[in-house]
């Protein structure tokens, strides 16, 4: 028999569960919603007139208006290769080629989603601005403390992530990862810790 306490606990249980999946859902997605590509996750109906309404929440809760995935892909990584979370009390290096895009960026904010303060007044790097090295790649050190190269200042921030634009991507043809540029996305590595 079921008692008014029995059922208020079913009932607290149920909202408890509802709210947190409808979370989970707007912060991180799903396999439904967004593509997990190694460190980095992509919203693949970001700024569709008919996205779902998971894609739509998320991005009105952080206050960004994306453009059409075909015009502008957003790529973010809070883990680094071994899926441990970025954090500004590690140095990470950020290695890839460059995409093959009109334009692509990679930028460091705050979990909050606003650019990290510094002192360089370095917030990102660019396909117009980052230094590639003999073999073409690029090396993205992030880190608290002033690195050789391209180095991009992580802050006092515990929890930070990586942001990766590209905008009007030449390869957007569906493949197996999703898209071209899915398969050369940078890697992320953690090079020490404090």
């Amino acid at each position: 028999m079921w008692t008014f306490f029995t059922i208020l606990f079913y009932a607290g249980l149920a909202l408890f569960l509802g709210l947190g999946s409808a979370w989970q859902m707007v912060d991180q997605g799903s396999a439904l919603t967004t593509g997990r590509l190694g460190p980095w996750s992509v919203w693949y109906s970001a700024g569709s007139p008919n996205a779902d309404p998971y894609t739509k929440a998320h991005f009105a809760r952080s206050g960004r208006l994306p453009i059409t995935s075909t015009s502008a892909l957003y790529y973010v990584a809070r883990v680094d290769g071994e899926g441990d979370e970025l954090t500004s009390e590690c140095e990470y290096s950020v290695e890839g080629t460059p995409i093959d895009a009109a334009w692509w960026s990679i930028a460091a904010y705050e979990t909050s989603g606003r650019l990290i303060p510094n002192k360089a007044n370095r917030h990102a790097f660019s396909s117009r601005d980052v230094a590639l090295r003999a073999d073409g790649r690029f090396q993205i050190a992030v880190s608290r403390d002033a690195r050789p190269g391209n180095w991009l200042p992580a802050g006092d921030s515990d929890q930070l992530q990586l942001v990766m634009r590209v905008y009007a991507p030449r390869t957007t043809e569906s493949t197996v990862g999703g898209r071209e540029v899915d398969k050369a996305l940078p890697e992320i590595r953690r090079v020490a810790c404090r």
